[in-house]
């Protein structure tokens, strides 16, 4: 089964990027500290977001679905790079009437969301060029 995908187009203004899925449009950039526009988020900080989406997507359905008095989810997320690897940091707060149960449940399907699996699992990038 194919997943989404995504085309990413970059011209004349110095590292922005027009991304867009067929139904959504946006756009990254990078900081106007290393000559980017700042018109639009960094790469890494829309991997993050990814991240934050689908794990507040994920915990907001699995409460619903549960019946749960979940009232909201805001998740914190930084990334750190080092030679030894990269580090995610994901901080999770819930708002609701939620029993100690149902919140160390939640934290367990926090990492199942599809994005979790994605980068905590092995990822093989194939690259090849194609004529324009």
């Amino acid at each position: 089964m194919a997943g989404p995908s995504v085309s990413a187009r970059i011209g004349g203004t110095d590292y922005q990027v027009r991304l867009d899925d067929g139904t959504h449009s946006w756009i990254a950039d990078e900081p106007a500290s290393i000559g980017g526009g700042d018109t639009g988020p960094e790469p890494a900080s829309l991997l993050l977001a990814s991240l934050g989406a689908c794990t507040s997507i994920t915990l907001k359905m699995y409460a619903k679905r549960k019946e749960w008095p979940l009232e909201a989810v805001h998740v914190e997320l930084s990334m750190t790079s080092t030679a030894d690897g990269t580090n995610i940091e994901r901080r999770i707060a819930l708002t609701g009437e939620l029993s100690g149960e149902q919140r160390e449940r939640l934290l367990q399907i926090a990492n199942a969301c599809p994005m979790h699996k994605v980068l905590s699992g092995a990822v093989r990038i194939e690259s090849g060029l194609t004529q324009q």
